[in-house]
């Protein structure tokens, strides 16, 4: 039985799931006695996954949603709330910013000003959907998923766009920690995947369900050891080359 200063959540949202990371996310806190709001833009996917959860049991919201738009996060949160109930973990999980590789003259602007749509401004506008929840239930978890490009840079537009996420966790975090909800940013300086190493680059692969876990111990953590980042990276990454 969890301690009384450990958080238990409930319903969870993942905001920008889809196939690797995003799924282990999902069939983690499953297991874990979570009901699930699904987030992505494509319906299909979500159907799939949604079906699969609700084979072994977990009551699921699939919410097709397109990230950079105010009105669709709004109906989908609105959604998942009037099925499951008070949302108390979020994990902001979506990314935008390719094609990577361009220079500075070769970027688009759209393309550049989706990436921050995505990754920034959507991660705060679904913050705004479940912290008043968190807040009259006096506890939950925002979880940031982020990526080593936001602190040794690699890609103009999607390096950007992680920098404002982390940063903006760390604002977050400053207001909201002592108000009970714990906001977390988690590095991810690996390839996703399963079997050990990238085969183009020779690189060691990042475990899916390993790093969902450490989500989750995130997620629980006694309110006297809050962790603000954390870095993933498997044991055989060179670290910044």
């Amino acid at each position: 039985m969890p301690s009384p200063k450990t958080f238990a959540p409930s319903v969870a949202v993942i905001a920008g799931v889809g196939p690797g990371l995003g799924a282990a996310l999902a069939r983690n806190f499953a297991r874990n006695g979570c009901k699930l709001g699904l987030i992505a833009r494509s319906a299909s996917y979500l159907e799939e996954l949604s079906a699969e959860l609700k084979g072994v049991g977990t009551q699921t919201v699939a919410a097709a949603c397109d990230l950079a738009r105010a009105e669709d996060i709004e109906g989908a949160f609105r959604k998942i709330r009037d099925e499951l109930g008070v949302v108390d973990l979020l994990i902001n999980h979506a990314s935008a910013g390719g094609p990577f590789g361009q220079g500075i003259l070769q970027i688009d602007p759209e393309q550049f000003a989706m990436a921050w749509k995505v990754a920034a401004l959507g991660g705060l506008l679904c913050a705004r959907q479940v912290v008043p929840g968190m807040l009259t239930q006096r506890g939950g978890a925002i979880l940031f998923s982020g990526a080593t490009s936001s602190v040794r840079g690699s890609a103009i537009s999607f390096s950007s766009a992680k920098f404002a996420v982390r940063g903006l966790a760390q604002a977050l975090a400053r207001e909201l920690w002592p108000k009970g909800i714990h906001v977390a940013h988690v590095v991810i300086d690996a390839v996703i995947g399963d079997s050990g190493v990238d085969p183009e680059k020779g690189e060691p692969l990042l475990d899916p369900d390993a790093a969902a876990e450490t989500y989750w111990q995130l997620a629980t953590q006694p309110r006297s050891a809050w962790t603000l980042e954390v870095d993933l990276r498997p044991h055989r990454e060179k670290f910044y080359e």
